[in-house]
């Protein structure tokens, strides 16, 4: 397959470093070079949201229970979030990157696409474009972002990642092709443990071995989620810069501070989060429609399950036999229960598959 042309587009990925702990530090610079992270409490069940750099040499990482981090790092500094906070610190940056342009995709509070191709300061230069919005950032928010450059969404998230921390690393158009041969398929978006275990057992363990095969054959090979694949190997990826972020869909949880122990108990806290979910659905434009109710059960050895079946109004009937089946498929203590729907946006023409949510084959 030869590669489609990579085009003009200038892509800059910013992705801020450490952000919660980098905004506590900023705000208490006596925790400057020490083990931190902002998460739950140990006590009650929390998770660890971000870790400092330095606690992630003891191990320490976001979504490990603060338990764990604790006993991996015992004189790790465990902070309470301050969402708020980092709310205002994200309007912020947001605020430098209207300077520059008005196509900013957010990812999260702390990352954004940028589409810079039109954007005529620092004479059109993206790689200039990016520095600036760098420094500009450290000096007026008091924390660091790295960027990564590329003429696609895919390439340059994965830049991003290359110099951190404060960093930013460049892929050019002529460079695209060199750059993916050696990547390891578990970086294609959309590629997760299990289809790249998949992969690799059938010895594709990089970009290089994806182009191996044509994308006849490698659709035949792994079906259409293969033509997905095949395209990012060859470092295709045409998807915009979209500046108006739409849901996928609406969900609520809750991390118990004692295991549920059996199926009942279960079934007793789901009066409480359907109460909670909707009002969320009650915010929702009338662009929106439910497509599926789904629940999700976490046990108490953090292996999870999720079950979900096509149902356009939520009720209590269905997520019991949503909880039962769940339950059935662990049938041990449970610490997290969840509730939400997935949504149908009537906006979305485009067609296009979520490239982060997908992981089958």
């Amino acid at each position: 397959m030869n590669p489609a042309p990579h085009g003009t587009r200038k892509i800059i990925h910013i992705d801020a470093d450490c952000f919660y702990a980098a905004v506590e530090v900023r705000d208490n610079p006596a925790l400057r070079g020490k083990p931190i992270a902002v998460g739950g409490s140990a006590t009650r069940r929390g998770v660890i949201a971000t870790a400092s750099y330095e606690a992630r040499k003891f191990g320490v990482h976001s979504a490990m229970a603060s338990a764990t981090a604790l006993k991996r790092c015992p004189h790790l500094i465990l902070i309470p979030g301050r969402m708020s906070v980092y709310r205002e610190a994200s309007r912020r940056m947001h605020e430098i990157f209207n300077d520059y342009t008005d196509r900013i995709e957010p990812l999260s509070l702390d990352e954004a696409f940028l589409d810079v191709s039109d954007c005529p300061r620092c004479h059109g230069s993206a790689t200039l474009i990016a520095r600036e919005i760098r420094q500009r950032v450290a000096d007026t928010i008091g924390i660091t972002v790295s960027a990564g450059i590329a003429p696609n969404k895919f390439i340059a998230k994965i830049a991003s990642d290359l110099n951190k921390p404060n960093g930013q690393y460049v892929v050019t158009p002529q460079q695209v092709d060199s750059f993916l041969l050696d990547l390891p398929v578990n970086r294609i978006w959309g590629v997760g443990k299990v289809t790249a275990e998949r992969l690799e057992q059938q010895g594709i363990k990089t970009c290089a071995d994806i182009r191996a095969y044509d994308i006849f054959q490698f659709v035949h090979k792994f079906g259409q989620f293969g033509d997905h694949i095949h395209r990012l190997a060859h470092g295709i990826d045409n998807r915009p810069v979209v500046s108006e972020w739409r849901r996928k869909s609406v969900s609520v949880e809750n991390t118990y501070d004692h295991d549920l122990p059996d199926l009942q108990n279960c079934l007793q806290k789901l009066p409480e989060l359907l109460e909670s979910l909707q009002p969320r659905l009650q915010r929702l434009d009338t662009d929106y429609r439910i497509q599926n109710c789904f629940l999700k059960m976490k046990f108490f050895d953090f292996s999870q399950t999720t079950i979900e079946r096509q149902q356009t109004t939520p009720n209590l009937g269905d997520y019991g036999m949503l909880c039962e089946e769940a339950w059935q498929r662990g049938a041990v203590p449970v610490r997290l229960l969840g509730l939400g729907v997935r949504l149908l946006d009537l906006t979305d023409t485009s067609g296009q598959m979520d490239m982060f949510e997908t992981d089958s084959i």
